[in-house]
């Protein structure tokens, strides 16, 4: 019962909680601070850990266990401020009055501003109070954080011994935790009301933890729920801050008294589900009892409800057991209608009835539906991709032989070259299309005596390719028996399917494609390079001999122009040689001496042509008057001394 200070008359000293208020308060400080600490030092650690591994395990473990502790320290800081009112109350303390100047009003328009606003919002805060912020606040950081680090899709890793380690801590974090909710657990509500709300909080703290233990230690490279238990682990603390966000936010709108004894803001319904046996409804009674004044003891109807619930409840669960026997078939499907474990009838599409389920069960099959299937898939077959219209081809319509498809199989094939025997390899793909027969003996032969049709079509049609195309030769395939390639296929198929009891229909069996394979293609492809090569080589050897034979022949042809121009010109030579001394010959005959001197003057002036001469004759003037030579006319000699010259007759000089 809360204590209203206004009523004449109320006294606290005698009540047990208000005596103990200062040592309560003292706990929940010291437990706050030291809780508060392990909280931050757990989102300090996971966020060095996400810097170097993202996506490890560590980081949602502990950013949710730390959530957990934040949450059960939001707890504590709430109780922690009715204890304060409480310590209050028993123990006043007295202002001591100062004489203090009054304050002058503020000269400028911005201080006058920040006055108005900080009165405000001291108004506000003394209207909303500071446990309603701090509990928000607190509940914020919790959601922020665990919605920070949901992620289902974390792959799953071993930790190593770092998980031993951390595994105990928690564990020894969370027997603490066991020790300080058995304490609060045996408080009587005389002596601290709010201890049985924090009991329930520490629960939500205490699950975390051995739950984060039991991760750690369970985790491995192929342990996968190890990793998704560890991000789950935030919903219990997620929860409980979202209730304690919507308290504080609903809390706003209550009116507040100062002489009224305030409650704890911090308590959590989903924090009381935690106990054994679970009581959820006996906890919604209390609830609304405390917080509304509802009893629902006391409304017939619910009464009612109650004692009827189970006879509605059996009645309700008879019925849809019933209702089992009820089977729907669609268009496109049979079923098999089982009655204790042996077939009896197959039903065609519609509504049916009989016995109630495990008496009864129909097991469904397919009524006409074709499918169509490949002798050869790939382990692991790309996911089915949609590509425009207007954009490139995929690549599955790629036909080319050098590719490799993921629907060709290999097959050895006969090989025969002149007298000599061999084997062939060509890839082929080979489709089947077929259906479970419309027959109801079809439809029971396909439910129980096979497991899986499709691999028995597979492997089925894969038997009968090798045996067939062993006496078959590439030319042949290539030739005149594709033709009925596909016919042979499809009719030795269904014999066999026939001959297992299959229920198997085949409807039509297509030869995509016969080519070699995707190897042979790209060594062709190399020896077509090779040859291309080797073209290219000799052709340049003929060019260049071509090119050596022009220009030896054109070597040669000058050789030959060049001899056979010297030779005419020697010849010519020789002709005019020929003429000259002719000519020369019949002039010395004609004239005699003088011809030779002409001849001797004629080669002498030649000779001399250069030289610079002077000829006198001494039988110019008279025998008595020597010649007169100007010597004005002549350049010095290199020589400095001066040269004499004598004058003789008949000398030149």
């Amino acid at each position: 019962m809360q204590v209203d200070l206004e009523v004449d008359g109320t006294q606290v000293a005698g009540l047990p909680r208000f005596q103990q208020a200062v040592t309560q308060g003292r706990r929940l400080r010291r437990l706050a601070i030291a809780l508060g600490g392990l909280a931050g030092a757990g989102w300090v650690l996971a966020f060095f850990v996400a810097l170097f591994a993202p996506q490890s395990l560590w980081v949602p473990l502990l950013i949710n266990q730390s959530a957990a502790l934040l949450v059960l320290v939001a707890g504590l800081q709430s109780a922690w401020w009715v204890t304060r009112w409480r310590a209050r109350v028993i123990n006043p303390v007295v202002p001591n009055p100062a004489p203090m100047e009054q304050p002058g009003a503020p000269d400028g328009w911005y201080e006058r501003l920040l006055d108005r606003l900080s009165q405000r919002s001291l108004h506000l805060l003394s209207l909303i109070g500071a446990a309603t912020l701090w509990l928000g606040a607190w509940a914020v950081l919790a959601v922020i954080s665990i919605e920070q680090v949901w992620n289902l899709a974390l792959p799953p890793a071993a930790v190593g011994a770092s998980a031993t380690v951390g595994a105990a801590l928690a564990l020894l974090l969370a027997f603490g935790l066991l020790v300080l909710e058995r304490q609060l657990a045996q408080q009587t509500p005389a002596q601290w009301p709010e201890a049985s709300s924090l009991a329930q909080l520490s629960r939500v703290a205490i699950i975390s933890l051995v739950v984060g233990a039991l991760c750690l230690l369970f985790a491995s490279q192929t342990a996968l729920w190890p990793v998704r238990l560890a991000v789950l682990i935030g919903i219990l603390p997620g929860l409980v801050a979202i209730e304690f966000l919507l308290r504080a936010v609903l809390s706003i709108f209550s009116p507040r008294r100062d002489q009224l004894e305030p409650t704890l803001l911090a308590r959590s319904f989903v924090a009381d589900l935690l106990r054994w046996p679970p009581q959820p409804l006996l906890a919604l009674q209390h609830e609304l009892h405390n917080r509304f004044g509802i009893d629902l003891r006391q409304i017939w109807a619910f009464s009612y409800m109650r004692r009827a619930f189970l006879p509605v409840l059996a009645l309700v669960a008879a019925f849809g057991w019933l209702l089992t026997g009820i089977h729907e078939i669609p268009l496109q499907g049979r079923g098999i209608y089982e009655r204790f474990g042996k077939p009896v009838q197959v039903f065609g599409p519609g509504l049916h009835s009989g016995l109630p389920w495990p008496l009864g069960r129909v097991l469904n099959v397919e009524n006409g539906v074709v499918h169509e299937l490949a002798t050869s898939v790939g382990e692991n077959p790309a996911p089915l991709q949609f590509d425009p219209a207007e954009g490139p081809a995929p690549i599955t319509a790629n036909r080319l032989w050098d590719a490799s498809h993921v629907n060709d199989k290999s097959q050895v094939i006969a090989s025969s070259r002149g007298e000599q025997q061999s084997f062939q390899i060509v890839n082929m793909d080979v489709r089947f299309v077929y259906r479970i027969g419309l027959s109801d003996q079809a439809a029971l032969a396909a439910t129980y005596n096979s497991a899986d049709v499709p691999t028995l079509i597979r492997s089925t049609a894969s038997r009968i390719l090798v045996h067939d195309f062993a006496s078959r030769t590439l030319d042949g395939l290539l030739g005149a028996d594709r033709v009925g390639l596909a016919e042979e296929i499809g009719r030795a198929v269904q014999n066999d399917l026939q001959t297992l009891d299959s229920g198997v229909e085949i409807l039509a069996t297509v030869v995509e494609a016969i080519h070699p394979p995707a190897g042979a293609a790209n060594a062709y492809h190399s020896v077509q390079a090779a040859q291309i090569g080797a073209q290219a080589l000799i052709s340049r050897e003929r060019g260049a001999a071509a090119e050596a034979s022009n220009q030896a022949q054109l070597q040669a042809s000058l050789a030959r122009d060049q001899a056979s121009a010297n030779a005419r010109e020697i010849g010519a030579a020789a002709q005019a040689a020929d003429l000259k001394f002719s000519a020369e010959q019949k002039a010395y005959v004609s004239a005699g001496q003088a011809f030779v001197l002409e001849q001797y003057l004629s080669q002498l002036s030649q000779g001399l042509s250069k030289a610079k001469l002077l000829i006198l004759d001494h039988r110019l003037g008279g025998s008595s008057n020597a010649p007169t030579i100007d010597l004005r006319t002549f350049t010095l000699p290199a020589d400095p001394t001066p040269a004499r010259t004598t004058a003789q007759p008949g000398v030149a000089h």
